[in-house]
């Protein structure tokens, strides 16, 4: 699994920076956001360090699905009820400020701060 040792997200992934975990298994990690942008606002990554989603291929294609499939369980087991969001930024016009592929998933009563 590749890491980028400057990397703030793969320094989560380590243990070197606290989160505060929504969930993980061996491949993904899941966490609430310290900014968040709504009342639930979670980023998905992947562990293996991958810059943007420009950057992924046919062989990521499981992992990316693996990023979709889990945002509708944990919105559930954190209580949402009535939809959510999900955005991956891409890149510095898509707005993108870690280079390490993540998925914000946000949901709760609107209105929300942005978005």
């Amino acid at each position: 699994m590749t890491h980028d040792a400057n990397c703030i997200f793969c320094k989560i992934i380590a243990g070197q920076i606290p989160s505060r975990k929504a969930y993980e298994d061996e491949e993904l990690l899941a966490f609430h956001d310290i900014n968040p942008w709504a009342p639930v606002h979670v980023l998905i990554i992947p562990k293996a360090h991958v810059a943007t989603l420009s950057d992924t291929g046919p062989e990521h294609a499981a992992m990316l699905g693996r990023m979709l499939a889990l945002a509708p369980r944990l919105m559930a087991e954190l209580g949402v009820t009535n939809g959510y969001r999900t955005v991956i930024n891409t890149g510095p016009d898509g707005g993108q400020e870690v280079y390490h592929l993540h998925m914000h998933v946000m949901g709760g009563p609107r209105p929300w701060l942005k978005g």
